[in-house]
């Protein structure tokens, strides 16, 4: 994947390694596992990445040699763990200004025709990612699985609502 935002794997491996102690192939295979295969990093990122960080003293080093001898494994040190903090406290600060969301919500160029009628539906397509950033947020802080089921309910249901919406239209445009 071409367009990774810059200083978002540093993100990445920070939380991962926040969760466990993880080997730079392990940190490889987890992000192509939780992007459903969209994207792996390259070991010519992961490694220089977990170097800098080590030389930083935000992670370091461990072995079990009784386990698994030759296995490196990373953990983040206690400087290590406020980085992260500060991470999260950037990227909320900076979706709670801008108004980050992914697309199509974002507005000019991506929507270009956007208009007085068609505004609340941008506005509303707001409010949804700004609501599932703050839930996935919160929920990373702490799991709840009965949460987790009812937000995949109502966007699922949602979605399936907008694609027959969307369906209806097109088929109305072949008549």
């Amino acid at each position: 994947m071409a367009a990774v935002p810059k200083g978002f794997l540093r993100y990445y491996v920070l939380r991962l390694l926040d969760e466990k102690p993880m080997s730079g192939s392990e940190i490889m295979t987890e992000i192509e596992t939780r992007t459903h295969g969209h994207w792996k990093p390259s070991p010519g990122s992961i490694y220089p990445l977990l170097s800098w960080l080590q030389d930083k003293e935000y992670s370091q080093e461990v072995t079990d040699p009784e386990k698994e001898p030759g296995i490196k494994r990373y953990i983040l040190t206690e400087k290590g763990k406020a980085m992260l903090e500060e991470h999260v406290k950037r990227r909320r600060e900076l979706r709670k200004r801008t108004g980050f969301f992914p697309s199509p919500f974002m507005g000019p160029p991506w929507l270009p025709h956007i208009t007085e009628e068609t505004s609340g539906l941008l506005e509303a397509g707001k409010r949804l990612a700004m609501s599932s950033w703050a839930l996935l947020d919160n929920l990373h802080e702490k799991l709840s699985e009965d949460v987790v089921a009812k937000a995949t309910e109502v966007l699922t249901d949602a979605a399936k609502q907008i694609e027959k919406m969307t369906k209806e239209l097109h088929n109305q445009k072949d008549d």
